[in-house]
């Protein structure tokens, strides 16, 4: 059976008070999670904090952001080797918001996946279109470029180790969440897509869903046959909503 794959993105969020209390009520329910792997992708100033509590436990830990060359004079910026000192799992590349305000483009990207993978790392393909895009009726094509242009840099043999995150930009932080149905309708997009390219693939790797995922309307989402687990942002800061979201049976 595939494992649920549950990440906690914590955005620039929290504060060494805040993380304690957080991490301390998910350390009283993670060990009774079953078929579910949770990562935590914290701010990069309490990786350390975060993984001196994760000692011990079955979660795992990830980062938001990566840079895409090993070393250099990048101020500000973090390599992929730091993050594996640091014991990370996971980390995130392409979110929207880092598309937007960063104006990382798929070529970046597609560095980043690279630099992340050199470094054993798990990357976490973010996608997704805008409302304009969805109303233009882009959305298909938005998203199977993003795709497109990683695989065609990376290869398709180092893809299968990649996790795709969905995440509908008109639905992030919005309160606004793409139905059940029309979750359901862009992952079986991209299954189709990489099953075109890798039949085998295609049923192995895991597509996530995120775009103001709470705990009432991921009930729903999980049930869709073509999601695989979460991303999502706000509802992981509050235990008792991550706790009900993990434990949601598929």
């Amino acid at each position: 059976m595939k494992q649920t794959l549950i990440i906690a993105n914590w955005k620039m969020n929290g504060s060494i008070l805040a993380n304690s209390k957080l991490l301390i009520a998910m350390l009283k329910f993670h060990n009774k999670l079953q078929h579910v792997e949770l990562v935590i992708c914290p701010p990069f100033p309490y990786l350390h904090q975060v993984k001196e509590y994760m000692v011990g436990s079955n979660i795992k830990l990830g980062a938001q952001n990566v840079n895409e060359n090993n070393s250099g004079a990048f101020t500000g910026e973090v390599s992929a080797d730091m993050l594996k000192e640091f014991s990370c799992r996971y980390v995130l590349i392409g979110h929207s918001e880092r598309r937007a305000l960063f104006q990382e483009s798929n070529d970046i990207i597609a560095k980043k996946i690279t630099q992340a993978m050199d470094a054993g790392l798990t990357p976490v393909l973010c996608i997704g279109e805008s409302l304009e895009q969805r109303e233009k009726g882009d959305a298909q094509a938005v998203i199977l470029e993003q795709l497109s242009c990683v695989i065609n840099d990376i290869g398709l043999k180092k893809f299968k180790s990649v996790v795709i995150a969905y995440e509908p930009i008109w639905a992030i932080g919005t309160g606004q969440t793409a139905s059940p149905e029309q979750a359901q309708k862009v992952h079986r997009m991209i299954r189709q897509y990489i099953y075109g390219l890798d039949p085998i693939l295609s049923k192995s790797i895991s597509i996530l869903y995120g775009g103001s995922v709470n705990e009432i309307n991921a009930a729903e989402l999980i049930k869709q046959k073509d999601i695989d687990g979460f991303l999502f942002g706000g509802a992981s800061l509050k235990s008792d909503s991550l706790e009900t979201i993990c434990k949601l049976k598929i």
